[in-house]
């Protein structure tokens, strides 16, 4: 067959890639998913170097999907376009090129494993699930936009990560896509198309058939449930590091948060870095800013904001990504808890191979005399008046079971998870709304709702089914504020009591499948 060989092979590939990417939101192809049955027909089909024509086609396929996907990786460096301009292309390319080694390894495991029929969708499914969660772990992990994150969060088929996780949901989403692939398997036979086919429509209707009864049940009120008030300001990052734009930019925090309601928020939240500033220095005694810092927010109420820290000692300064509580007493703001980012961002938040990097020009984004630093893994914090939140900064929202994990460590489960993000980093395209999908996957995952604070979009409110509560919601280059109660959590999910294990059992289902079928025709 000609399309399965030389450059028009290479470029199916490329589009195959492309297509599964726009199947994620906020594009919401979902035919685009077949791109999956197309890989695999290009991986299984015959060539006289299989296991380099494998390795070759799965990487294309991962530059078409990460392109797609994270194209949007460009948008930090545009923000001092004149001195870090020049990395936006090489970002790109590197950042597709790079991840797309995960698809290509997969591919190649798969073709070297031989298996046919029904038996090497299974195996397809649990090569490229198992590279998706290796991309999520290893040299830090970048689980951006897992295969099974395609499906809108909150939607039916997307309830299922609550039983299996993103990953496990990964593998369920690749098996049934790729299933078509088996109809120009050559030496399958009709049983075998018949079999893979029925089990991918059995599997499907059951993804849509747990989804509409999960979102049938009814929720009940939370009783005492606090008021939370959501501040979007719409700082363009462009204008947010100028020194002298650092008094408006308070101002318009402030006067958002001391908006008046009916109902008196008790909770108001801050996103990322709100303040193009450290925090110590301006709640400093004598600093002319802390006064008007303790003026945001009302008596009794508790600011949530996140804040860049700072820590000196014997070994010099160090700088925290933080989220830092803040009680209003009668006059004054006194801190009832911080949380520092542990999953700190290479290259953005602080620089691998540091000293290497600097001699050839290379630094991370952050707008700090130094690199962050991490904070201890990840727990739950309870601020005076607060409920135990689990505190997710940006790029940690990316990463399944990191609350399940903090409260195990904790000996605590939290009521919620607090989402604190600079989308504006991701500029006005996808990247924001490809962000709010992702995080909201916890929310499904844990049984928790997730309150979500960015400073240009997306904000939201989102209840523990991964849905955004209604009218809870500010949209890129929105100014405002949302007042909500915080939603209800759910019994925990089986995800939140088993992790990956029912993940893990899916990848030994495709290993057992290869031997077995290799047993077979033997």
């Amino acid at each position: 067959m000609g399309w399965t060989r030389g450059w028009n092979a290479r470029g199916l590939a490329l589009a195959a890639g492309a297509m599964a990417g726009l199947a994620h939101p906020p594009f919401g192809i979902l035919p685009g998913l077949l791109g999956y049955a197309l890989l695999l027909a290009l991986i299984d089909a015959p060539s006289p170097h299989p296991l380099r024509s494998a390795l070759l086609r799965g990487w294309l396929a991962g530059v078409g999907y990460f392109a797609v996907g994270m194209w949007w990786i460009t948008e930090p460096f545009m923000v001092d376009a004149k001195e870090q301009g020049w990395m936006a292309p090489f970002a790109l390319v590197l950042m597709a090129g790079g991840l797309a080694l995960f698809w290509g390894a997969a591919a190649l495991l798969h073709r070297a494993l031989k298996a046919r029929g029904a038996a090497s969708v299974l195996v397809f499914a649990g090569c490229l699930a198992g590279f998706e969660w290796l991309r999520g772990h290893v040299f830090t992990g970048l689980p951006w936009d897992l295969p099974g994150e395609t499906w809108r969060a909150g939607s039916w088929p997307s309830q299922a990560a609550a039983l299996v996780g993103a990953y496990g949901l990964t593998w369920i989403t690749v098996a049934i896509a790729a299933s078509p692939s088996i109809l120009v398997q050559a030496d399958a036979t009709w049983r075998a198309k018949i079999v893979a086919l029925s089990s991918a429509a059995v599997a499907l209707a059951g993804l849509y058939g747990y989804g509409l009864a999960r979102l049938d049940a009814v929720v009940k009120p939370q009783p005492g449930a606090p008021i939370i008030r959501i501040v979007q300001a719409n700082i363009d990052q462009k204008e947010k590091w100028r020194p002298e734009n650092l008094s408006l930019i308070l101002d318009t925090y402030t006067n958002l948060s001391r908006r008046k309601a009916a109902v008196q928020p008790s909770i108001v939240i801050w996103p990322e870095g709100a303040l193009p500033a450290v925090i110590d220095e301006m709640i400093a005694p004598g600093s002319p800013y802390a006064s008007r810092l303790r003026d945001a927010v009302a008596p009794g109420q508790t600011l949530l904001m996140g804040a860049n820290r700072a820590e000196t000692g014997p070994t010099g300064t160090r700088y925290f990504n933080s989220l830092v509580a803040f009680h209003r007493e009668a006059g004054a703001l006194r801190v009832t808890g911080v949380y520092d980012k542990h999953h700190l961002v290479p290259f953005g938040e602080y620089m691998p191979a540091a000293d290497f990097a600097t001699k050839i020009g290379f630094r991370s984004l952050v707008h700090m005399p130094d690199d962050f630093t991490a904070g201890p893994p990840a727990q739950p914090i309870a601020p005076w008046g607060v409920p135990a939140v689990q505190v997710l900064i940006c790029y940690e929202a990316l990463f399944p079971g990191v609350t399940r994990l903090g409260g195990a460590r904790a000996g605590l489960r939290p009521a919620w998870i607090l989402n604190i993000s600079n989308d504006a980093w991701f500029g006005a395209g996808s990247g924001p709304l490809q962000h709010l999908n992702i995080a909201s996957y916890r929310a499904i995952e844990e049984g928790l709702p997730i309150i979500r604070a960015t400073p240009t979009g997306v904000s939201a409110v989102i209840d523990a089914y991964g849905r955004i509560s209604s009218g809870a919601k500010l949209n890129p280059g929105d100014l405002g504020v949302i007042d909500a109660s915080l939603p209800p959590a759910l019994e925990r999910t089986s995800f939140s009591r088993l992790g990956d294990l029912l993940f893990g059992i899916m990848l030994l289902l495709s290993g057992t499948t290869a031997l077995a079928d290799r047993y077979r025709r033997s």
